[in-house]
């Protein structure tokens, strides 16, 4: 079967395509917008339909709209419970008719595709099989934890054979996903997109209203939770977002996640116990919490942990379409890397640059090109490959850096326009990730967990390296991006450091880069001193007119 899945409820708008259960392509909506998150200052128009990223997906599989077998929507509105609390009163029912019209919408923006081939998944179903059918593993327990669904916050269960049992879910309003958009609110962020800042403040801080919190956060012994009506001022003032960050705003942000770590680690218990599965995927926003991640890991009964790479709102896209294949007895491989957007060619890149009339060369090496720039203390924008699915740059729209730097850190946000408490990660090529990095599990390709770096380490790669003496990191191995673990093995052969600097090739509230064009446009902007835009080079001095003497001009 051909199955398209589609995100376009809440937020990050996105497409998929399954063909006979395999996994073809999968892209985020504001890669091709521009627009982060999907959302724009008109109110609900978070809630566009991925038109470019499903006609980009059926295009990378020559398919027609027509030719669509069924249209997997992640979201079911006959399951939405009015005047339930958690709910938003001001936009619920409007929420539920635009879903209700799903299928004409989709019809209009991909002209040939027929309504009635739409099937509505329920919102946690769909996050829950995003991570169980696409794990390197068969049966497994499965957690999906997020802000909402329909009336649910989370899905506890187990899937085998393809098949998922249900075993609990949590009803709003009580949500672990809702409490930590809450406080990114609470602490002058913005709501539903930079939690991420949360959980690097809270590093900065202590969990001294950890207790107070356990009175109203807490896991509830079946499976479930409870964790509305928390007062988070009654711990730090609000903060408004031109405001400095106080210790007490990074203690509540340590406070709060600690105690979601031990909610967590009480469900996965409880799961373990229900299940007896060796094996566990995550998936919905609270999965993207690396710091967590590490802890179930740690200290969880589960033997392995998958982390669906594209754990939040765009990746049930993916996991409608997975669950329509699996329901019609369809099963393929295993999601092997996240690289599901779109790719160019060589010739494709060269046109760009032809017309774009820049400075540019193709080096013989590129590997050893960008490891000399990198140990020259060079930033270097790495574009290679198919884009990205889901908010974890893995080295294909990547800006890079030398790690013993510790000014780096500092450097490169200034460079993305972001705050400085903000960490930055490392690379390491899986060979070598154990001798550094420690206690989170490796090999870790999708930078979903955080690592111990060993002491002797901390001194030497300081860039990476947290204020708690952490690092979020991405192994990589040398069979499945040969050219980046080419790149490593050469700088670690003029440094000696084996580990680079990765973050997101982008700049503060832009989406991360996707196309050639967006990569220019980037390095036209930003400090980047060298730009690797598929095998070839563009460097700052020839942008700015001072090009290297091995450098042609192109007409």
């Amino acid at each position: 079967m051909r199955i398209l899945g589609i995100n376009a409820v809440f937020h990050d708008p996105a497409a998929a395509l399954v063909v006979d259960g395999e996994i073809v392509a999968a892209a985020e909506e504001e890669r091709f917008t521009r627009r982060k998150h999907g959302k724009q200052a008109v109110p609900f128009s978070a809630w566009e339909q991925p038109a470019q990223a499903a006609a980009w997906c059926l295009a990378q599989a020559g398919l027609a709209p027509e030719d669509v077998d069924a249209v997997g929507y992640s979201y079911d509105p006959a399951l939405v419970e009015p005047g339930l609390p958690g709910h938003d009163p001001s936009g619920e029912e409007l929420r539920t008719e635009y879903a209700e019209r799903a299928p004409k919408f989709l019809a209009a923006a991909l002209p040939g595709l027929h309504p009635g081939v739409v099937r509505f998944v329920r919102h946690h179903v769909a996050h829950a099989a995003s991570a169980a059918l696409a794990a390197p593993f068969g049966d497994c327990a499965v957690l999906v934890a997020d802000g909402r669904g329909e009336s649910t916050s989370a899905l506890a269960g187990e899937y085998r054979d393809g098949r998922l049992k249900e075993l609990a879910a949590q009803r709003l309003p009580d949500s672990l996903g809702l409490l930590y958009e809450d406080l990114t609110e609470h602490l002058g962020f913005a709501r539903s997109s930079d939690e991420y800042k949360v959980m690097a403040l809270a590093s900065y801080g202590t969990p001294e209203y950890r207790d107070r919190l356990r009175a109203k956060v807490r896991a509830t012994g079946d499976g479930g939770f409870r964790a509305a009506g928390v007062n988070l001022a009654e711990f730090a003032p609000r903060r408004a977002a031109a405001d400095d960050i106080t210790r007490r705003h990074a203690d509540l942000a340590a406070s709060v996640q600690t105690v979601l770590e031990e909610v967590l680690l009480d469900l996965v218990r409880w799961l373990h116990e229900r299940t007896g599965h060796r094996d566990l995927a995550l998936a919905g926003g609270i999965a993207l919490n690396c710091v967590a991640n590490t802890r179930l890991h740690a200290e969880g009964p589960f033997e392995r942990i998958w982390v669906q790479p594209a754990a939040g709102d765009a990746g049930t896209a993916l996991g409608a379409a997975l669950q329509l294949a699996a329901d019609a007895g369809e099963r393929g491989a295993p999601m092997g890397d996240a690289g599901l957007g779109r790719g160019w060619r060589d010739d494709e890149l060269e046109d760009v640059l032809r017309r774009a009339k820049l400075p540019y060369e193709r080096p013989a090496d590129l590997a050893g090109t960008v490891a000399e720039a990198l140990a020259n203390d060079e930033v270097v924008a790495w574009f290679q490959g198919r884009a990205e699915f889901g908010p974890r740059a893995l080295g294909h729209r990547s800006l890079l850096a030398h790690p013993g730097r510790a000014v780096n850190l500092e450097r490169l946000n200034d460079v993305k326009g972001r705050e400085q408490f903000r960490p930055v990660a490392p690379m390491v090529r899986t060979e070598r990730a154990s001798e550094i990095f420690g206690r989170g599990p490796l090999p870790s390709p999708y930078m979903l967990f955080v690592h111990d770096v060993a002491p002797e380490w901390r001194d030497r790669i300081p860039a990476v390296t947290h204020v708690d003496g952490t690092a979020r990191v991405q192994t990589v191995d040398d069979r499945e991006n040969p050219e980046l673990a080419r790149m490593l093995a050469g700088f670690e052969r003029l440094t000696g450091v084996p580990v680079v600097i990765n973050t997101s090739l982008n700049t503060a509230g832009r989406p991360m880069v996707d196309s050639p064009r967006d990569a220019l446009e980037c390095f036209g902007s930003a400090p980047i001193d060298l730009l690797a835009l598929g095998p070839f080079v563009l460097r700052r001095a020839a942008r700015i007119g001072a090009a290297a003497p091995e450098e042609k001009e192109v007409p």
